[in-house]
């Protein structure tokens, strides 16, 4: 379990004993960050923190969807970052926030043990990484957890462009005529949609996510922090539009090879 005080002028590491007099300061805030919410970590969200009991079950399980929940002095948030394994799965590392007025608290997994810890660990450690560097200081919980969604579509938004380049290598060497394996190239096209849509999926689960925040804005949140909603919306709906695009294309790239394919078996006939 990491805390952190983060003040305009620093960020100082402190101990788990530290939380309850750091909740009572004034001249910065809160940030918590825990790798997995085990035991001791439910204590302290519960104990400490003071945070409902389903939301506390939710930081402790895996969950398949997103999801935010309003309460009265903060919010509760379940993201997914896509992280590629192999050809034509994706794993789905979870994100949870609860965004308070004077705190944040970021809870990652439960995650599959084949993925890397560095992986699960990567937006929080991006963002901590520029404040302690001093390219960084945000001024409040919201703007931090804004930044780390930010790094988390960045990384999203690296994925997509990387399966863009898939794509259009294949779409060349079906229309050059380069493919010797008909089976392998049908795979190949058919695992890159897989990911391409489990990655579009995501993004509109995530945007349909913070769309709900830009609703419920008026009534809960600062006007302060609803340019870092408005812009989370747009990030994740470009993260979608990029990835209809693309399934689009390669939809088109799949169609024009069965198309050839089955007029050359029909010359061959």
């Amino acid at each position: 379990m990491n805390v952190y005080w983060i003040s305009p002028a620093r960020v100082e590491r402190h101990q788990v004993e530290d939380l309850k007099s750091l909740l009572g300061r004034e001249d910065g805030f809160v940030w918590v960050d825990l790798p997995e919410c085990d035991e001791q970590a439910s204590r302290v969200l519960s104990e400490i923190f003071g945070f409902h009991p389903l939301a506390v079950e939710d930081s402790r399980k895996q969950t398949h969807v997103p999801k935010v929940h309003v309460y009265a002095d903060h919010l509760f948030v379940i993201l997914h970052a896509p992280e590629p394994e192999s050809a034509g799965h994706i794993h789905l590392l979870e994100l949870k926030q609860f965004v308070g007025r004077r705190y944040l608290v970021t809870v990652h997994g439960p995650f599959d043990k084949d993925v890397p810890l560095d992986a699960c660990l990567r937006e929080t450690r991006t963002v901590l990484q520029r404040i302690e560097a001093g390219r960084y200081h945000p001024r409040l919980p919201a703007e931090l957890s804004y930044a780390i969604v930010s790094a988390l579509t960045r990384h999203t938004e690296a994925l997509v462009s990387a399966l863009a380049s898939k794509v259009a290598t294949l779409e060349r060497q079906v229309v050059e005529g380069k493919i010797n394996s008909s089976e392998q190239v049908l795979e190949a096209m058919f695992n890159l949609r897989h990911e391409l849509l489990t990655v579009r999926t995501v993004a509109a689960h995530s945007r349909e996510i913070y769309s709900r925040l830009a609703t419920l804005a008026p009534r809960f949140i600062p006007i302060e922090e609803r340019s870092f909603i408005e812009d989370i919306v747009d990030q994740f709906e470009r993260i979608r539009s990029i990835c209809n695009g693309e399934v689009e294309f390669l939809q088109g790239v799949i169609d024009f090879y069965q198309t050839r394919t089955i007029t050359k078996l029909n010359f061959a006939i």
